[in-house]
C-alpha cells in the first residue's frame, strides 16, 4: 500500500519500532494539549474555589462528555468519507462529505444545547450531585450548555481537516484555546482588572470564550490559507446535508459514537455511586480524575499509531508485519505507561495538591484512590493496542461487546458484590477487575484469529483509527472524566 493522501505516511516499509513511536509522538502531543485544557480548569477551581467547586466540576464534566458523544460519533465517520475522498484526489466529494457533516453538526448542536440547559437540574439530580455542589454545578453546566454549538463545530472541524491530511492546523488552534483558557480562568473567576468576580461562573466563561474564538480563528484560517475544505458559493450549499451522505454519516456514526456512550454511561453511574460517599470522596474522585486523564494518553497515542499502521498493512497485504506491530506496541504500551504510573505515585503529593492545595484531608483520600486504580491503566493500554490492531481489519463489534460487558457487568457488578465486604474500596478496586478482564478478553478475540478474516466496509484511513481509539478511552479531558 502505497502512501497515503497529503499529510500520510507510508507505514509499510521500513523498521516497526522507530516508525511507529515517531508516528505516535504527535498523537501523544494532541491528547497532552486537550487534558492540559482539563487540569488547568481543575487547579483554578479546585484552588480558589474549594472542594465544593471542583466536586461540582467533576459532576457537570461527565455529563458534557455524555453531550459531546452525541455528534463525536458522526465527527469520525466524517473523518473517513473525507479521507476517503482526498485518497481517490476528488476534493469536491471532501467538500461534499465536510458539508454535509458540518450542517448536521450545527443542528444537532443547537438541540443538544438547548436540551443541556432545560434539562440541567434534573441531570445533577439523577447524579444525586451533593447539595453542596449542586448550584455551583448548575450555574458551571448551563454556562457550558451556552458554548455548546461552537465547541462541537470546534471538534468537527478539527476532525475534518486531519481527514485530508491536516494535523497542523487543528494543533494549532487547541493551542490557542488552551491558552485562552490559561488566562481567562483566574481572570474570570477572581475578577482581576476591570472584570467582575464570577467565581465558578467565570471558570466555564472562559471555556466558552475560548471556544468561541478558537472557532472562529480555525474558520478565518481555513480561508485564508485556501485549505482545501473551505467552501465558497455554490459549495455552501453542501451545508444542507444530503440524503446519500447522511446514510454513510449515519451507518458509520452511530456504531463508534455508541462506543462513546457507553463509556459515558459508566461513567455516570460510577460518578453516581461516588457522590454517595460524600463531599470528600467526590473532590478526591475529581482530582484523581485529572492525573489518571494522563495515565491513559500513551494508550491512546500509540493504540492509534498501531491501528493506522496495522491498517496499512492489512491494505498492502503485509500480514507478515501484523504480529510484530502488535508486540512492539504493546511493549512500548508497557514501558512508558508503566514508568508514568511509578512517577505519579511517588510524587502525588505535590500532583495533587495542584487540584486540592492543602487540604490534606481530601489528598490523602485521593492517594487511597491512587495506590488501587493507577496501576489498572497497564492493563486498561495492553487492551487498547489488541482492540487498534483488530479494529484496523474492520472488527468493531467484538471489541464493543467486551467494552459494555466489563464496564457494566463486571465493574459495576464488582461494585455491588463487594461493597458489602469492603466498603467504599469496591468502587477503586472494580477498575482493575474491569481492566483485567478486558485485556483477558480482548487477548483470547486476538488470539483466535478470526478477526483476521473479516473484511473493511471502506478503505482504511489514518486519521479514522486515531479517532476510533480515542473514542475508546476511559473518558478523559475536561469534557471527559475519567470513570
Amino acid at each position: 500500500m502505497a502512501a497515503s493522501t497529503a499529510g500520510g505516511k507510508d507505514l509499510t516499509q521500513g523498521p516497526i519500532a522507530s516508525t511507529l513511536l515517531l508516528f505516535a509522538i504527535p498523537t501523544l502531543a494532541s491528547n497532552i494539549l486537550q487534558s492540559l485544557n482539563g487540569s488547568i480548569n481543575a487547579i483554578w477551581v479546585g484552588r480558589f474555589l474549594g472542594p465544593q467547586a471542583l466536586a461540582a466540576t467533576a459532576n457537570a464534566n461527565i455529563i458534557m462528555f455524555l453531550m459531546f458523544s452525541v455528534v463525536f460519533g458522526f465527527g469520525m465517520a466524517s473523518t473517513v468519507m473525507i479521507g476517503q475522498s482526498m485518497g481517490r484526489r476528488d476534493i469536491d466529494a471532501a467538500r461534499r462529505a465536510f458539508g454535509s457533516a458540518v450542517g448536521f453538526c450545527m443542528a444537532m448542536a443547537v438541540v443538544v444545547s438547548t436540551a443541556g440547559w432545560l434539562g440541567a437540574p434534573a441531570l445533577l439530580r439523577m447524579l444525586a450531585t451533593p447539595a453542596e455542589a449542586y448550584d455551583m454545578a448548575l450555574v458551571y453546566l448551563r454556562v457550558i450548555f451556552v458554548a455548546m454549538p461552537a465547541s462541537l463545530l470546534s471538534v468537527m472541524i478539527m476532525m475534518g481537516l486531519r481527514g485530508v491530511g491536516d494535523a497542523r492546523t487543528p494543533l494549532i488552534f487547541m493551542i490557542v484555546s488552551v491558552a485562552l483558557d490559561l488566562i481567562l480562568n483566574p481572570v474570570l473567576i477572581l475578577g482581576l482588572g476591570p472584570f467582575p468576580a464570577m467565581g465558578i461562573a467565570g471558570s466555564a466563561t472562559a471555556t466558552a470564550v475560548a471556544g468561541f474564538v478558537s472557532l472562529i480563528g480555525i474558520i478565518v484560517y481555513t480561508y485564508a490559507k485556501d485549505l482545501p475544505l473551505r467552501l465558497r458559493g455554490p459549495e455552501l450549499a453542501y451545508l444542507r446535508p444530503a440524503a446519500d451522505q447522511m446514510g454513510v454519516l449515519l451507518g458509520k456514526g452511530l456504531p463508534m459514537g455508541l462506543q462513546m456512550i457507553v463509556m459515558s454511561a459508566s461513567g455516570l453511574v460510577m460518578i453516581g455511586l461516588v457522590n454517595r460517599e460524600g463531599l470528600l470522596v467526590t473532590a478526591a474522585y475529581g482530582a484523581s480524575q485529572q492525573l489518571w486523564t494522563y495515565l491513559q494518553m500513551p494508550a491512546m497515542a500509540m493504540g492509534a499509531a498501531v491501528s493506522a499502521m496495522a491498517a496499512q498493512n492489512v491494505g498492502a497485504g503485509r500480514w507478515d508485519r501484523i504480529s510484530r506491530i502488535t508486540g512492539v506496541g504493546i511493549s512500548y504500551q508497557l514501558l512508558i505507561t508503566g514508568t508514568m504510573v511509578a512517577v505519579m505515585l511517588a510524587f502525588h503529593e505535590p500532583l495533587l495538591g495542584l487540584f486540592l492545595g492543602d487540604n490534606g484531608a481530601v489528598i490523602a483520600e485521593a492517594w487511597h484512590m491512587q495506590l488501587r486504580v493507577s496501576w489498572s491503566f497497564i492493563a486498561f493500554g495492553c487492551t487498547m493496542i489488541l482492540f487498534g490492531v483488530m479494529r484496523a481489519n474492520g472488527v468493531v463489534v467484538k471489541p464493543l461487546i467486551i467494552l459494555i460487558f466489563t464496564l457494566f457487568v463486571v465493574r459495576i457488578g464488582f461494585y455491588y458484590v463487594a461493597y458489602p465486604l469492603i466498603g467504599p474500596d469496591a468502587l477503586w478496586f472494580s477498575f482493575p477487575a474491569g481492566s483485567f478482564v478486558s485485556l483477558l478478553l480482548a487477548f483470547l478475540v486476538y488470539a483466535h484469529g478470526g478477526w483476521r478474516k473479516a473484511k473493511l466496509l471502506v478503505p482504511v484511513h489514518e486519521e479514522e483509527c486515531r479517532e476510533a481509539v480515542n473514542s475508546e478511552a476511559e473518558p478523559a479531558g475536561r469534557i471527559a472524566p475519567t470513570g
